[in-house]
């Protein structure tokens, strides 16, 4: 072979590289099915995409990532019916959706995002050894149940007599009631608990069950207002806000978005760095590991918010050093 012809040779097979890269590249799959509307942003699936981005899962080069969308209870079987038909090999759910999967019986590896205890919930069997088809992350960290009452309590330090605002059947709430009870006794506050019997994992059209609470609360002469933080709970945060507004009662609950809706304070999870923390279980998932085998985690990451247009119209002064401390001031 003439030198010329072989260094031909090999210009020509460099060239080609790129395209047989490309070619030997499996495209992975993976559905994600959201609780809300596909024409709305989302922040946690911007959170997940970058956190798969991080992994090295490039939506077109590398991945597909198909978005599944239900609006309230009626449609959220379809929705997963639609996921399944698709065939993904991971499926990336958000708070209540996972109980349609969990519905259909899906064999697929379902990770999930959860307001509540997965194992009181019936998801999986531990956090240690899932043992099935279903992993993932809860929002629920018991040890940050105590520290919003004493956050309120360094805020409105007059506070004598708390009201609970909680779901009952939402996983885990035993477990959050009975860590209140020890720390308002440390405290020596007293506890009055309101539970809201909605009728669904999402809430109710008619609130008659929510203002017959409102009412009980309001008679109740508590000083302020726990809220616990769930799904159905957070789709009525704005009515929860109005009425503690109306009440002049200063509120805390669990995940910001609650703040932005105009409760007082909040303090937990930052819900979408964990729906980010969501594709390190995609990315084990799609390079072989077993969801049975990936522990639950608990929040890594909370973020204090504080209202002060709420703090304001109920006559409050904020602490400068609580106000430092504070990851997001709502002005």
């Amino acid at each position: 072979m003439q030198r010329r012809d072989f260094l031909k040779g090999i210009a020509g097979s460099v060239a080609a590289w790129p395209l047989a890269a490309r070619a030997q590249t499996r495209m992975r799959r993976i559905a994600w099915l959201g609780l809300g509307r596909a024409d709305a942003p989302s922040p946690y699936v911007d959170a997940l995409r970058a956190g798969l981005r991080d992994l090295g899962w490039i939506e077109g080069r590398n991945l597909t990532l198909a978005l599944y969308w239900a609006t309230g209870r009626e449609d959220r079987e379809a929705a997963a019916r639609e996921v399944l038909a698709s065939d993904p090999e991971v499926i990336v759910t958000q708070e209540l959706m996972v109980y349609a999967m969990r519905s259909l019986k899906a064999v697929t590896p379902v990770v999930f995002g959860f307001s509540g205890d997965p194992v009181d919930g019936k998801l999986v069997e531990s956090f240690a050894r899932p043992g099935g088809n279903f992993t993932g992350m809860t929002y629920l960290a018991l040890e940050l149940v105590g520290k919003r009452i004493e956050l309120l309590k360094e805020l409105v330090p007059q506070t004598r007599r708390l009201a609970i605002l909680a779901r009952p059947q939402h996983p885990g709430e035993h477990y959050e009631r009975q860590a209140s009870e020890a720390v308002v006794s440390k405290l020596g506050i007293e506890l009055s608990y309101f539970p809201y019997a909605s009728p669904s994992y999402l809430p109710a059209r008619e609130f008659g069950e929510l203002d017959k609470m409102f009412r009980a609360i309001s008679d109740s002469r508590c000083d302020a207002l726990v809220v616990f933080p769930d799904a159905a709970m957070f789709e009525i945060s704005d009515r929860i806000a109005r009425f503690a507004a109306e009440a002049r009662l200063p509120s805390v609950s669990g995940w910001a978005p609650f703040a932005r809706n105009g409760l007082l304070l909040t303090y937990g999870p930052n819900v979408r760095e964990l729906y980010r923390g969501l594709a390190r279980y995609a990315d084990r998932i799609l390079r072989g590991t077993k969801p049975a085998d990936l522990p639950i985690e608990v929040p890594a990451k909370v973020e204090l918010v504080i209202n002060l247009k709420t703090a304001k119209a109920l006559g409050l002064e904020v602490p400068p050093t609580l106000i430092a401390r504070a990851d997001e001031v709502i002005e």
